[in-house]
């Protein structure tokens, strides 16, 4: 079977660290261009990699390659417009979170993937965890009974990305930990959840650490630090979603704050509940009339869970898979950050119904 040709466009540390592993991994891919406005860094990655065309105009990538499917990993503002162009194309597109920097560009993007035709698929891969997995197929089996609230969140005490670059320039993100991280955790929970639609949400936001020079994360990799520019954004997140069967859901996320870092999610159940802190869970039951706390065991996974979500991808574009996720499901997400961020703005709770 002839392999699927893929261009990506954007050569920074997300794809060298996150996408490059998984599309070179994958049997069914022939990764034959790269592109970044940026020529060193196309060329770099070009190199390692062993892939012959480097770009730095995705149109021209575009027009000249006869791909069939394009990967995006540039910053969060030129998502849509190279996804949407992809699409225009009839290319199938696989993109890194967020879906969009705001509601009318997530929209955009749906509606280009209804009119192709084409698999418009964006990064979740905390739902590809051995962990998620499996808590997936318990809630599915009843186990838990009745999800009705829940609270999640990505706290780090120190990690600010590529601070004064273009993660914490609005213009260019979006904005801070709620669009960076919120968009992983509120996902799987709300996925863990049967995806209720939400219909009210609020929220606040602090910006307290923009000059903090500790950073103690290993996520403050990404982006690169550039001193003396622009931090415009918030470093901590927290807020409250409604959904239209009366579940609920708190959220915590931050870059930088007095805090343990954690990456978590909690559950509660009519028959159950659990808890998810970093790689640790914990299902909360009652076993014979005693209550008993139960520790799934997992070995060590093999595949990073960028690569499962990326050969998830793969999979429905050639037929052999369903979507884990849909266009219109992240334009439910990037409207809940939106709202958040207006309630913020505000003090006041917004309605999404």
């Amino acid at each position: 079977m002839r392999k699927l040709k893929v261009g990506v466009v954007g050569a920074g540390k997300i794809f060298e660290g996150s996408h490059a592993p998984a599309w070179m991994g994958n049997e069914n891919v022939e990764l034959a261009a790269i592109c970044d406005v940026r020529r060193e860094a196309a060329e770099d990655q070009a190199a390692k990699l062993g892939v012959g065309r480097v770009y730095t105009d995705y149109k021209q990538m575009l027009e000249r390659e006869e791909l069939d499917a394009v990967g995006v990993s540039t910053p969060n503002v030129f998502h849509s417009e190279v996804a949407i162009a992809a699409l225009e194309h009839g290319v199938h597109v696989f993109c890194e979170k967020p879906d969009a920097v705001n509601p009318s560009e997530a929209i955009r993007m749906a509606e280009a993937a209804k009119l192709s035709g084409k698999l418009l698929m964006v990064m979740r891969n905390n739902r590809f965890t051995q962990q998620a997995q499996f808590l997936k197929r318990y809630i599915e089996s009843g186990a838990m009974g009745e999800i009705y609230t829940g609270r999640t969140g990505w706290v780090r005490r120190r990690g600010i990305p590529g601070r004064g670059g273009w993660f914490t320039t609005k213009a260019m993100s979006g904005g801070g930990p709620l669009i960076d991280l919120g968009v992983h955790m509120i996902d799987v929970a709300m996925w863990m959840m049967g995806n209720p639609r939400p219909v009210a949400v609020s929220g606040a936001t602090y910006t307290k650490f923009a000059d903090a020079k500790v950073q103690i994360s290993p996520d403050a990799r990404f982006g690169t630090v550039q001193e003396g520019g622009i931090f415009d954004v918030e470093d901590l997140a927290t807020g409250f979603i409604r959904f239209d069967n009366g579940a609920t859901l708190q959220i915590e996320f931050s870059w930088a704050s007095n805090a343990e870092d954690m990456k978590f999610m909690e559950l509660r159940g009519t028959k159950a509940g659990c808890s998810l802190k970093n790689r640790e869970l914990t299902l909360m039951t009652e076993i014979e009339d005693v209550l008993c706390d139960v520790t799934p065991r997992f070995g060590n996974d093999s595949i990073a869970a960028h690569r499962r979500n990326i050969n998830h991808f793969i999979a429905c574009v050639l037929g052999e898979e369903e979507p884990i996720n849909s266009p219109e499901s992240g334009v439910d997400m990037i409207n809940i950050l939106d709202a958040i961020y207006r309630s913020a703005a505000t003090g006041a709770e917004v309605r999404l119904d």
